[in-house]
């Protein structure tokens, strides 16, 4: 009887090993590949509360920005947004770049409750600002202005060195649940004062 059992696990072993190694063939092999136009990415702050001795260490809490990124690949980056001057911009590749905070927070003066939002930007010469929509979930041109929850100017700053990639950053300051938002691509930066409230 245990021979019979190796005969039977042996022949499978055989069929099974040819199909092993054509799925372990590498993906470059295959010739047809190329990067995506765009790829997303997440930047993320978290923020903890002081723990007061004998109780249980407060739940952390979050903000979060999720986008899509487009590269530049030889174009110039500065130039296509100047030509879409006074429009609004998705803030990034396909779907709307999202917001999620679970704090309310301040930017730039205006009050942002804990939720869900989308994020595009209005691209005035000099004077852009960052549009905050209650509409979540759309494709990143689907902007409805009926939604803003607010606009909200921004400082600009021309980088000596192009960014390739669309970039965001959440960058906390070090004192206390503050920072500063930041988004850059081409030769173009913009940011804006966070504080949680």
């Amino acid at each position: 009887m245990i021979r019979h059992r190796f005969r039977t696990v042996v022949p499978a072993l055989a069929l099974s090993l040819p199909l092993s190694l054509a799925v372990a063939a590498p993906l470059s092999a295959q010739g047809n590949l190329r990067a995506g136009a765009s790829g997303r990415a997440t930047t993320v702050v978290t923020l903890s509360a002081p723990r007061v001795q004998g109780q249980a260490a407060p739940k952390p809490v979050k903000i979060s920005i999720d986008y899509g990124v487009p590269h530049a690949r030889g174009r110039a980056v500065a130039g296509a947004l100047a030509d879409d001057l006074g429009k609004v911009w998705r803030l990034g590749a396909n779907e709307a770049t999202a917001l999620v905070t679970e704090v309310d927070l301040d930017i730039g003066g205006t009050t942002v409750p804990k939720g869900s939002y989308s994020l595009f930007a209005e691209t005035t010469k000099g004077a852009w600002k960052l549009i905050v929509s209650k509409k979540t979930g759309e494709w990143g041109t689907d902007y409805d202005p009926s939604m803003d929850l607010a606009r909200i100017p921004l400082k600009e700053r021309t980088l000596a060195t192009p960014i390739e990639s669309h970039t965001i950053w959440l960058i906390p300051s070090g004192e206390g649940a503050k920072g500063e938002l930041r988004f850059a691509w081409g030769t173009l930066e913009h940011s804006v004062a966070w504080s949680a409230k």
